[in-house]
């Protein structure tokens, strides 16, 4: 055991992670997390017998870093089929991988997703990036996603109807001016995996970690006001000295930096007789008077999301909705008009406001050296907003700050 005084800010991702790789190296870290629970934006709540996940997430098999920490066959993933359901007023199409599935991509290629020439492109765009490594990805030259699938040739029609509502609600921002180094690693991680869910919602990714942390204290309700040099500032006004720290979440506030912005969502779950897209898929809603991005009934994925025996359906808005009343009502109205169904019919669970979803970053990387993780003697970093913002980085941003602070001795 070594008996260095060691504390992580923030049980997240990363700060579990970061704990994990301490141990290893013989550490006995302490958590201080200011929630109730663990995982930070990778929870599921239990309400009413559903299984609500903290804003619609899923986990992509295809993650490099997961394979670390995770046992995916213990988390009984549920698979997402390929593609995405279009879902404009009184009309619906799908889009499917041409890779995945050869039959339902040559009838894709007369739908009206695109143009012909948009699903060639679709088909060499996933190719080339299936072949184009992740290290090289994050050292290209950069431009927004949009005019990344603009100067790919792709026409307006196929940004509209799939790219723009698709990567939306990846990246919580309606412009897609998200560096197109996120575009094409969300892209190549897609094509190279599945999206899924763990059977029992997203909150068994924290559980996982959770179980692997045997020498670990984790102080909940124990928020943190700042850090200076190595101590650190508790919001009830006491302070506590410490050897060695890692933030492993955002730190602008803590440390007197400028603080990190992030974008925003609001996720809102409601349960039905029965699901109305029938099929393990994402829907898209591609009107921009709409308040909802995408829509996923998460029993059509996993079952295990509802004790009842109802459809559970996950929504998903990225627009501000700050100041708008009934926004229930409103939206089991735009539900309606995209359904058919009766406004009525849909019955609201919950409406989940995640205010710091997704940070915002301007200069995306895979990797950072250990000098970067070190934010002066004996304070370190983590969390995704160091790297991309993905379950990925945030994996590998803990890994990272744990190892600078083991060679830092």
């Amino acid at each position: 055991m070594n008996e260095k005084s060691i504390y992580i800010i923030g049980a997240g991702i990363s700060g579990l992670v970061a704990a994990i790789e301490l141990e290893k190296a013989g550490y006995y870290p302490v958590i201080l997390e200011a929630q109730g629970e663990a995982g930070g934006r990778v929870q599921t709540l239990e309400v009413e017998g559903y299984l609500l996940d903290k804003g619609f997430q899923v986990l992509l098999t295809a993650y490099p870093e997961i394979r670390r920490y995770l046992d995916l066959e213990a988390l009984e993933l549920k698979k997402f089929k390929s593609g995405a359901i279009i879902f404009r007023p009184g009309s619906t199409f799908a889009i499917h991988d041409p890779m995945r599935d050869p039959i339902k991509g040559v009838a894709m290629a007369f739908s009206q997703v695109g143009t012909l020439l948009d699903k060639l492109r679709l088909y060499r765009l996933t190719k080339k990036l299936k072949a184009k490594s992740t290290d090289l990805i994050f050292s290209s030259a950069e431009s927004s996603t949009l005019d990344y699938l603009k100067n790919a040739g792709f026409s307006k029609r196929i940004i509209e109807n799939f790219f723009a509502p698709f990567f939306t609600g990846i990246f919580l921002e309606t412009e897609l001016s998200t560096s197109s180094r996120m575009f094409e690693f969300v892209f190549k991680m897609f094509a190279e995996g599945f999206a899924s869910v763990p059977a029992k919602g997203m909150g068994q990714i924290t559980a996982q970690l959770l179980a692997q942390l045997n020498h670990t204290q984790i102080r909940y309700h124990t928020p943190v006001s700042g850090v200076k040099k190595n101590q650190i500032l508790l919001a009830d006004g006491n302070t506590i000295t410490a050897d060695e720290i890692i933030i492993a979440t955002a730190h602008g506030t803590l440390t007197g930096h400028p603080e990190e912005t992030f974008h925003q969502v609001t996720n809102l779950y409601f349960t039905l007789q029965q699901s109305f897209i029938g099929k393990p898929m994402i829907g898209l809603v591609t009107d921009d008077k709409f308040l909802i991005n995408n829509l996923a009934f998460m029993t059509d994925v996993s079952p295990d999301y509802a004790a009842d025996g109802r459809a559970l359906l996950s929504v998903s808005v990225v627009k501000n909705v700050t100041g708008i009343e009934n926004l229930e009502e409103l939206i089991a109205l735009e539900l309606e008009v995209l359904s058919g169904i009766s406004a009525s019919y849909f019955q609201h669970v919950k409406t989940i406001s995640i205010p710091r979803a997704l940070p915002c970053i301007e200069d995306l990387k895979n990797w950072i050296p250990p000098q970067h993780v070190k934010l002066y003697d004996h304070v370190y970093l983590a969390g995704d907003h160091m790297l991309n913002g993905s379950i990925n980085a945030a994996m590998t941003s803990g890994r990272l700050a744990a190892e600078a602070l083991i060679a830092g001795e």
